[in-house]
């Protein structure tokens, strides 16, 4: 556990510029709030204090507001999808933009966009999917 007090020459957790990771750093220079400049144990380059970061938790939260993003775009696109005119879904099929899909596993889908020349992207309840097509 770290002290409450530091000092120029502790030894600390902070985030590398240069590594691109959390490692463990020495005190270079004190600022009123904390570390001003530390130095990297790994690449011994000295620069600004970063705090360690939690890119695990970063980028879960992250998906999930995605996941949540894209299922109220879907809430809200749904209205206008009509099951009558959806196309079964198939890989040697044709599909434009806004075009409304059945695929068997994710169910009711809008074309987002023509992503490639053999892929669409989808937006379905669960979120967006690339899916091949002709």
């Amino acid at each position: 556990m770290q002290s409450l007090t530091l000092s120029v020459g502790d030894r600390i957790q902070a985030r590398c510029t240069k590594c691109r990771k959390n490692a463990e750093h020495t005190i270079v220079t004190l600022a009123e709030e904390g570390p001003g400049k530390v130095q990297c144990a790994s690449c011994s380059r000295e620069h600004k204090y970063r705090p360690p970061t939690t890119a695990k938790n970063t980028q879960a939260k992250r998906a999930v507001n995605k996941k949540e993003a894209e299922r109220k775009e879907w809430e809200a696109l749904r209205p206008i999808m009509n099951n009558k005119e959806a196309k079964a879904y198939s890989m040697t099929g044709a599909y434009k933009v806004k075009g409304v899909i059945d695929h068997p596993l994710f169910g009711l889908g809008l074309v987002q966009r023509v992503a490639g020349p053999q892929k669409i992207e989808v937006l379905f309840e669960d979120g967006r999917k690339t899916m091949r097509c002709q």
